[in-house]
């Protein structure tokens, strides 16, 4: 089944839609939780797809799970659906961000990206065709193209290489032969230069491929710099495709790039900082380090439906939290999904509703 995208309501530039894929459909907007290694960090499927969450579709990392397990394992299952157990649709990025994480440990030149193996120092190499045939083994519903993502305060000629390299290792991962049901997905760049955005969209573009994504936001630019180019951009990427905007963020940000026109994200946040121990609620982040939870009985958050809020005080989470008990991390991420989980559904029928 090839993907398919549909809109359902729209308010002003924001929309509700439904993304359908071989392994099921997904409400947008929509958040995907970060899955690096081929899991969700402490959790477990059934906590995943289970209402207050209810995830539709997660992400794996290319990257991290082409070196662990490594494809040889991977293929003998049949792809990482089939490893992780996970019967939804899945996403997976190309490696190209790690080309900016890991800028330390590779070397970039015209044809791809060598790296020195963060585990054990050996020589590996990702190009656009390698990329692609890693995530075919993978088996994801979305597979990314591999992009080059430059830093933020990089000059304008170093985006533009980025962009120029982008386009052409575009072409390349387009003609790759995937799975019947895979699609792939464009990235355009351009940093946070307006003009270059836009150029770049159109080069990506005219690839027709049946999705597109905003590279290279989220990578160390201000966040009114963040909102003025999703402001510029996003409505105008193809209006019956779907938009994904990479690696961000607060759920401050994505109402702002839901109001912007953007249907998908995802980001580490939620996962990252509940172990942590920062956890957003409808009345601000708690802290639960600091020392008034200590002795505090009251819910986490008395609007979420999570069983964290519902059957535990801060206090309890605070104990657990100061004595490095595994349960926090568990309790924590699953209050921090759920969270943002919520979060996407109010804006969805904010939407819905005019």
């Amino acid at each position: 089944m090839a993907l398919k995208f549909e809109i359902v309501a729209q308010r002003g530039k924001a929309r509700a839609g439904l993304l359908h894929t071989a392994h099921g459909a997904i409400e947008t907007p929509v958040f995907m939780p970060v899955g690096t290694l081929g899991t969700v960090k402490g959790m477990t499927k059934d906590e995943l797809c289970a209402p207050p969450i209810d995830a539709k579709i997660i992400l794996g990392n290319t990257y991290h799970l082409f070196l662990r397990p490594g494809l040889e394992v991977i293929d003998s299952h049949g792809g990482l659906h089939e490893f992780a157990n996970w019967k939804r649709p899945m996403l997976t990025d190309s490696g190209g961000f790690q080309v900016f994480s890991l800028a330390g440990l590779n070397n970039i030149d015209e044809d791809g990206v060598t790296f020195r193996n963060h585990l054990s120092g050996d020589k590996i190499r990702l190009t656009p065709k390698i990329s692609m045939e890693i995530q075919r083994s993978l088996g994801a519903d979305i597979a990314m193209a591999f992009d080059q993502c430059p830093a933020a305060d990089g000059d304008r000629d170093s985006h533009l290489l980025a962009m120029e390299k982008t386009t052409r290792w575009a072409k390349i991962c387009r003609d790759v032969k995937m799975r019947d049901y895979q699609s792939i997905f464009g990235i355009f760049q351009g940093g946070i230069d307006v003009d270059l955005r836009l150029r770049h969209l159109a080069e990506i573009t005219d690839l027709d491929f049946p999705g597109y994504a905003i590279g290279g936001l989220s990578v160390g630019e201000s966040t009114e710099d963040m909102y003025r180019i999703l402001d510029a951009v996003a409505h105008r990427m193809p209006e019956d495709k779907p938009r994904y905007l990479m690696g961000v963020g607060t759920p401050d940000n994505l109402r702002h790039g839901v109001e912007a026109g953007v249907d998908m994200f995802d980001c580490v946040m939620p996962t990252r900082n509940a172990r942590n121990g920062n956890l957003f609620t409808s009345r601000g982040v708690v802290r639960i380090k600091q020392a008034q939870y200590k002795t505090d009985k009251s819910a986490l958050d008395p609007e979420c439906p999570c069983s964290t809020c519902t059957d535990y005080t801060k206090a309890y989470l605070a104990h657990l939290y100061r004595c490095r008990e595994i349960l926090f991390s568990r309790l924590a991420t699953m209050h921090n999904l759920t969270y943002y989980a919520q979060h996407m559904k109010r804006l969805r029928k904010k939407i819905i509703d005019g």
